[in-house]
């Protein structure tokens, strides 16, 4: 991959508030540049930025309709009404519903759940559901990270005497739905001072506020923290603010009491004796609590997290297991199909984005391929398959580009739809297809900047390895949890060579294990370059090259700091 190199030196002005800051806090002035471009400026915001307490978590009350919405939670309780819990069927739905079920059952014993079926029934509040409802007596229904949109299906419920509470974090439209309580931060009308917060975050939110209401300890909900840590990092919501709170402590939890059920899926993934962090939840265990409403139900995966008899969670994680390696296989399918689809679109150099659809595509897979289409070609992707008569697709997007809102554009030729800014799900008749893959592409050549459409790294600093000692790797492990408006840093050092030890390494020989020095120390340093063997000649020449990586700990050797790179160059191309 050829990827450009983003990289801002600082002016004089930002070198010296980095030296002020630095000389306040006692770290490197480079992560003090890197707290000031995240808009922490003192050593009470740094304090407050690297331990996060959940004091600071806001009134869930501020929340516009919280109040209606925790009253009529205790009316249901003190008529014994049945109450179910509803939600999406991806990761973000499926740890919110185990959340708010866990706690309320707690409490109360006349409740169920519900996962629509993403084949049946389709994204969101479907009349299958509340049919469902209607003949189990059920009189409230809590609907998790979706709803927003669900005016007919509310309304279709109303008629047949049921409630709904919505705890939604997507963008509504302009007529909201005859719930009794919307709970959303995106409201128009919304006066909470955060507004990114998962799915699975609104419904804790509103668990806290039933907490403060009915006199119960809040150190009862903090066993429900590694529930929404595992939504925050899977469904890609910022980790700053709030959700900043919410994602360390909930790490902490994974890390030192994970639920039953989370702790059989960390077996499974083969992650039991190490440190977990923000990408072990993106890459190992998201994809695993995904599979199930991917290739089965939804419903499968809330089993799991509420399950309390370890052997059982985790025959239900291997099982789950089981559908993660079936997606992956139809995932590698499908991606290679897509691909030879891109390479026949007309003028594909001169587009800016990419809309394809085949009908016989598995609709478990399609945000997956979408994604892989946005990595290959950095151009925002919509894939489409069937189902019944109508299109359905998902869409993903590139760093910096709301593709909400160029799907948002074509909304007059859309039965359906709905997201956030990287990533939305969609549904149209099969023959508005072509129009809308023009409209789309009108809106987003119109909007998009070049550099969204290109590989490219952003470098954070410079640094010579002399800088990369043992307390500078303490400190930088502080600005965990990474994740959207806080990403790990990335550095380059200019100038390396190889030590002469360096090595291909991996089944098919794609990787280089690395060891590296600079001209201005003796440190070497120890690294590792996935999948980019073909650089190996180069770097056996002994000519010097520039490097890109983040800092990582070596997982081998506890305490050692590895370098995971990102990208190399030889000198004289920089």
């Amino acid at each position: 991959m050829n990827y450009k190199w983003n990289y801002q030196p600082p002016t004089q002005e930002e070198r010296e508030a980095a030296k002020a800051l630095a000389k306040e806090i006692g770290i490197s002035p480079v992560l003090c540049r890197l707290l000031l471009e995240r808009g922490i400026t003192s050593a009470a915001e740094a304090k407050r930025f690297f331990r996060p307490q959940l004091n600071e978590l806001h009134d869930p009350f501020l929340m516009k309709d919280m109040s209606r919405a925790v009253e009529r939670l205790n009316k249901a309780m003190g008529r014994k009404e049945r109450i179910m819990v509803y939600g999406d069927y991806d990761v973000d739905g499926t740890t919110a519903v185990a959340l708010v079920y866990k706690f309320l059952q707690q409490f109360y014993s006349n409740i169920d759940y519900y996962i629509p079926d993403r084949y049946n029934e389709g994204y969101g509040v479907s009349k299958k559901g509340v049919d469902y409802a209607y003949e189990t007596g059920v009189k409230l229904v809590i609907v998790l990270d979706c709803g927003i949109k669900a005016v007919e299906e509310i309304a279709y419920a109303k008629e047949k005497g049921i409630d709904f509470i919505i705890c939604d974090h997507h963008v509504p439209d302009e007529v909201l739905p005859p719930a009794v309580a919307i709970l959303n931060p995106k409201r128009h009308d919304a006066s909470y001072p955060y507004s990114h917060l998962s799915g699975c975050g609104v419904g804790f939110k509103f668990m806290q506020a039933f907490a403060l209401n009915n006199g119960i300890e809040f150190q009862q909900l903090t066993p429900l923290l590694d529930l929404v840590a595992v939504s925050i990092a899977s469904d890609i919501v910022p980790v700053m603010g709030e959700n900043r709170v919410l994602a360390y402590h909930g790490l902490k939890q994974l890390n030192t009491n994970p639920s039953i059920g989370l702790k059989a899926i960390i077996d499974v993934c083969g992650l039991s004796d190490r440190e977990l962090t923000m990408s072990d939840i993106i890459f190992k265990i998201g994809p695993r609590i995904n599979a199930s409403g991917r290739i089965q139900n939804g419903k499968e995966a809330v089993d799991l997290l509420i399950e309390k008899d370890f052997p059982l969670a985790l025959q239900k994680a291997r099982q789950i297991n089981q559908y993660n390696e079936t997606r992956k296989d139809l995932d590698k399918n499908m991606t290679e199909e897509a691909n030879k689809i891109v390479d026949q679109l007309a003028n594909l150099s001169q587009r800016r984005s990419i809309v394809i659809y085949n009908e016989a595509w598995h609709k478990g897979v399609i945000g997956i391929v979408a994604s892989r289409l946005t990595e290959i070609y950095y151009r925002p992707a919509v894939v489409l398959t069937r189902t019944n008569e109508l299109a359905t697709g998902s869409a993903r997007s590139v760093s910096g580009f709301d593709v909400y809102k160029a799907i948002e554009y074509c909304r007059d030729l859309l039965e359906n739809f709905g997201g956030h800014t990287y990533a939305a799900g969609l549904s149209m008749k099969v023959e508005n297809v072509p129009e809308f893959a023009r409209r789309f592409e009108e809106y987003v050549t119109r909007h998009i900047l070049p550099e969204q459409t290109s590989a490219t790294i952003d470098i954070d600093a410079q640094l010579d390895f002399r800088d990369i000692t043992s307390k500078f790797f303490f400190d930088l492990k502080k600005f965990n949890p990474f994740g959207p408006e806080n990403p790990k840093p990335v550095f380059c050092t200019m100038n390396v060579f190889d030590y002469g030890t360096s090595k291909v390494v991996g089944r098919d020989q794609e990787h280089i294990k690395l060891e590296l020095v600079d001209n201005k120390s003796n440190n070497v340093m120890n690294g590792i370059a996935f999948g980019q063997s073909s650089q190996a000649r180069f770097i056996k020449t002994k000519q010097s090259f520039n490097i890109c990586y983040t800092i990582e700990e070596n997982t081998h050797k506890r305490g050692d700091v590895q370098l995971q790179i990102e990208d190399i160059k030889p000198s004289r191309q920089a």
